[in-house]
């Protein structure tokens, strides 16, 4: 059945694109034809120890797309694709993939490792391919070195494809030994021992009955600290990987070791290589990950009964990891790159720093300040900038009361640092921690504000001043003047920083014309900025705000106007569409949020409009969510009057609803449907058909990102809402969509942390439907026809409240919806109410709930409730 494709493959690597294109439409086409004679030939070339290296990779990583993919949908297309195949060629391909382990071409033999396990990953939880670990066990025990360490890789790759659950103990063992095994320093050979420090890594989650035994784990322990000894660089990473995971993974179990792994990390942190050093410096930010994590969950107050005691492994291990982490803030490199993506030593060091702090609070002050007074003046500028990084990354953990003092002490000098120090990196530092500062130490919570009259005019000079100072440093300074700003967000109607509102602003534009400001985030950080002082602005400089908007739509017409692009400058104009649409959002919502601003904005409405249909027309997924989410501004700000628009503006919604790629421009034209309901209320009644079409649509395709379906759900209830008995023709194909996913999400519900999080976001979904559809229908004269559904949403309300596992804004859909159900259909619903235990104890529960907004729902809900039942 296997066909010779080794000359296709070739030719489909070849750098004329002629030929190229050629082959790849030949792999399509022999693909569409006949897929089981595919995959053979495919298995068969990389297995062939005859065939060039080039066409056995290849056919490899073909045979791995055939098998998984990244979107949902075309996963679960593949997987039935495969297990649907004949058993016969199924055999056939994995015998030979097998075979492939013992080739003699490093990348043959890693290729056939990943497709071994992607097949594992489908078939084992199918309870097929039963023999396939215990003949990659006997493997292990081969004379061959690589045999050995294609095997080991193999099943590292086979432990991340498949859940714990699917692999019996008794295997789980004997993987496990045979992976510790591999990892002794008695293997001789070092890519062996490399692979299964790689595969320890992935197998860990399966090791939890063997992290409970001592014996086990001890000896688990002893050869992971052991590999992080090995002469081989490669090897000691690895090692240091896996304590890295074993400390988020296995934190209850560590006590007996943290000792020795101080040592060995402190060692690795001094004198390995950076690689090395900073998986040490991991492990430590992963304790304080895991310890930040239970003090919120429990406070200090540990009783038997909290999952996991926390050890305060940090705070004993202060007095030496803090003087460590301290050290390596002295190792920056002199041309570090200066954007985001960098990371090093001094990097990662500054940032367990931060977790650390965040772990213990006030103790860590009195350990770093020496560093800080020592350093923060000598002439070398890695001292003064590691001083500066060291002082920015303790501000968030201690109590605002003990860093005040130091703080009021340093601002003065950090100021004249930021436009005064030579050093581009300690500027860059100086305008980072000051931000910092802001974040955290100033706002209307605080009892002693930093900023006050007399330094408020100095610390606005030095930021815009050195908004001018070059693309990192003026980035760094954007953020520190962003986190000033919305610490005066709710100062009343006077606010500190209006006498310089329209010099900011000014800076702020400036810096967005700059010929460098694509450089290090700095026109996005900007215009960041800029939508920050003006959300944060009052009603003194509204005037200002609303001399802003020409200038913003001017800009944005600028860029809408047709000149002939390269496809890196389309890029950057989308980014600046982006953030002028995002810009113009902001500006809409201030000035639409109080009446005499508003009147005096409508004037722009109509131009505003133009200019966001415009951008539609450009093909660019971020511009359309910004667009839309500006247009939603919009409509929520011009009421009814938006009506006018609907006409040239709807063949944008239908696009954005079908655009299932960008599910993100999916979601945000979803919401921006529901902002348009409330507008027009019933004036929309004429686009609903289509729209309605085109959810129901969408909630029955398995292409869309499930993300998308909860807020479907509640458009349903804002259009109802909006349209109330003329929902009417609408109730037979919503209702049992709605009954369908309330059955789905009472069985998805507690599989994990991410999948109650999102069964409780379509719970809200459902929920808000249902709210909706009730006060639609209220005081009409059908409310009858919502009637036969009253059981079955009571059921699903009693359903929620029994599983105990819904989130507070559930509760409180949950108990309105109770609410909106007696009060339309009354006494109607009378008898089925008094049956359901949501009306009681659900009820008593919501009424005596600290949450003001649950306990003010479920009052009303008890009122409606007793006059259904009374009537």
């Amino acid at each position: 059945m296997a066909l010779e494709v080794t000359q296709v493959l070739l030719n489909a690597q070849s750098i004329d694109a002629t030929v190229r294109k050629q082959a790849e439409d030949s792999l399509r086409q022999f693909q569409e034809q006949n897929l089981p004679s595919f995959l053979l030939s495919l298995s068969n070339e990389l297995g062939s120890e005859e065939k060039p290296v080039d066409s056995r990779k290849l056919a490899g990583l073909i045979l791995k797309n055939a098998l998984d993919a990244k979107e949902q949908h075309r996963k679960f297309e593949l997987v039935q694709r495969w297990l649907s195949l004949d058993g016969n060629v199924k055999t056939q391909i994995k015998a030979c993939l097998l075979n492939t382990l013992s080739s003699a071409v490093a990348d043959a033999r890693s290729t056939a490792s990943q497709v071994i396990a992607k097949i594992a990953g489908i078939e084992l939880p199918h309870k097929q391919w039963p023999e396939l670990i215990g003949s990659l066990l006997l493997n292990v025990h081969q004379q061959s070195s690589h045999v050995k360490q294609a095997t080991l890789e193999t099943l590292g790759y086979l432990c991340e494809e498949v859940s714990p659950d699917v692999i019996d103990q008794d295997q789980v063992n004997r993987i496990l030994t045979a992976v510790v095994q591999g990892m002794n320093a008695s293997e001789g050979n070092n890519d062996v021992r490399l692979a299964a420090t790689r595969s320890l890594y992935n197998a860990l989650g399966f090791a939890q009955a063997n992290f409970s035994n001592d014996m086990e784990r001890d000896y688990i322990m002893r050869v992971v600290c052991e590999s992080t000894l090995s002469p081989e660089v490669r090897i000691r990473q690895a090692a240091f990987e896996c304590l890295v995971s074993i400390a988020s993974t296995y934190y209850d179990k560590l006590a007996r070791y943290i000792q020795d792994i101080f040592g060995i990390t402190a060692k690795a942190v001094k004198e390995d290589e950076e690689s090395v050093a900073l998986q040490a410096i991991e492990f430590w930010s992963s304790i304080c990950d895991e310890e930040i994590d239970i003090l919120e969950e429990y406070g200090e107050d540990f009783t038997g009964d909290s999952d996991i005691p926390c050890f305060y492994f940090i705070k004993q291990a202060l007095p030496a990891l803090v003087p460590m982490l301290l050290e390596t803030l002295l190792k920056q490199e002199e041309d570090q790159d200066q954007d985001e993506g960098a990371w090093n030593i001094a990097m990662a060091g500054g940032t367990c720093l931060g977790l650390v702090a965040r772990t213990v609070g006030d103790d860590i002050v009195p350990l770093v300040m020496p560093f800080i007074e020592e350093n923060i003046t000598k002439s070398d500028w890695r001292q003064r900038e590691a001083a500066t990084y060291a002082f920015g990354s303790i501000l968030e953990g201690p109590a605002p009361e003990k860093l005040m003092p130091i703080v009021n002490v340093a601002l003065g000098f950090m100021l004249s640092a930021l436009t005064q120090d030579p050093n581009n990196h300690v500027k860059d530092t100086t305008a980072w921690t000051l931000g910092r500062i802001f974040e955290f130490l100033h706002g209307s919570t605080l009892d002693t504000p930093i900023i006050n009259q007399a330094n408020c005019q100095q610390i606005i000079t030095v930021l815009l001043q050195s908004m001018k100072d070059v693309p990192n440093v003026a980035e760094k300074a954007c953020g520190a003047l962003y986190f000033l700003a919305q610490g005066y967000e709710d100062v009343g109607p006077s606010s500190p920083l209006t006498p310089f509102f329209q010099e900011i602003v000014q800076s702020l534009l400036t810096v967005t014309h700059r010929e460098d400001a694509g450089e290090s985030r700095l026109r996005t950080a900007a215009y960041e900025t800029l939508n920050e002082v003006v959300r944060c602005s009052t009603d003194e400089t509204a005037p200002m705000v609303l001399q802003l908007v020409p200038v913003i739509m001017m800009e944005l017409h600028n860029t809408l106007e047709g000149q002939k692009l390269s496809s890196d400058e389309r890029e950057r104009q989308g980014e600046l569409q982006g953030l002028l649409c995002g810009c113009l959002q902001v500006l809409i919502q201030k000035l639409g949020s109080s009446e005499p601003n508003k009147y005096a904005f409508m004037q722009y409405a109509d131009q505003i409009m133009g200019l966001f249909l415009r951008v539609f027309a450009c093909r660019n997924a971020t511009v359309h969510e910004e667009a839309m989410l500006a247009i939603g501004a919009l409509a929520y700000s011009t009421g009814p009057d938006f009506g006018k628009y609907m006409t040239e503006f709807y063949k944008y919604i239908e696009m954005g609803l079908q655009n299932f790629e960008e599910y993100q421009v999916c979601a945000v034209t979803v919401g921006v449907v529901g902002d348009i309901c409330r507008a027009l209320e019933d004036k929309i009644l004429p686009y609903c058909d289509g729209i309605m079409t085109q959810l129901l649509k969408n909630l029955s395709s398995d292409q869309l990102h499930r993300s998308v379906k909860p807020p479907i759900f509640s458009c349903f209830g804002d259009i109802a809402l909006a349209i109330g008995e003329n929902f009417e023709k609408y109730l037979m194909y919503a209702m049992p969509m709605l009954q369908r996913a309330a059955e789905l999400s009472a069985h998805t519900a507690g599989i994990d942390d991410e999948m109650t999080e999102y069964t409780n976001s379509l719970r809200n979904g459902i929920l808000e439907a249902y709210s909706g559809i009730f006060q639609g229908f209220k005081s009409s004269p059908k409310t009858q026809l919502l009637v036969p559904y009253a059981p079955h949403i009571l059921q699903f309300l009693d359903s929620i409240y029994m599983r105990k596992d819904m989130d507070e804004v559930v509760m409180k859909t949950a108990i309105g919806v109770l609410g909106d159900l007696a009060d339309t259909l009354g006494s109607n619903a009378g008898s089925l109410i008094q049956q359901s235990v949501s009306s009681k104890d659900f009820l008593s529960e919501c009424l005596s709930s600290d949450d003001h907004l649950i306990k003010e729902s479920a009052e009303w809900a008890k009122l409606a409730i007793s006059r259904a039942i009374s009537i």
